[in-house]
């Protein structure tokens, strides 16, 4: 299968899933109301280490921990932080003399 069949045959499964997520989500609201927001800050608390866990998926790895594949930035990459660092040591430069 090509890789934009696969992606079409998976928008309805995706688009069930948020119609159920969504009316799980209004009954528990307008049923449980009282109960859920008695245990509201516990599971705000609780979403904390799932998010950090699934937020750091799209990363290729962290500097100094040793993954293997982690990123290394390509010459243009290099050469923008380069250009950068330069412009802001000449505005620091500016701001610093100008307020004497």
């Amino acid at each position: 299968m090509t890789k934009e069949k696969e992606t079409l045959q998976l928008i309805p499964k995706r688009l069930a899933t948020w119609v159920l997520i969504g009316a799980a989500s209004y009954f528990l609201l307008i049923e449980h109301r009282q109960h859920l927001f008695q245990w509201l800050p516990y599971l705000i608390i609780a979403l904390c280490p799932l998010m950090h866990i699934f937020m750091h998926r799209g990363h290729s790895g962290h500097g100094g921990h040793g993954h293997q594949g982690s990123h290394k930035p390509d010459e243009s990459e290099d050469e923008a932080y380069r250009r950068g660092l330069e412009e802001g040591k000449k505005q620091s430069g500016q701001h610093h003399h100008s307020g004497e």
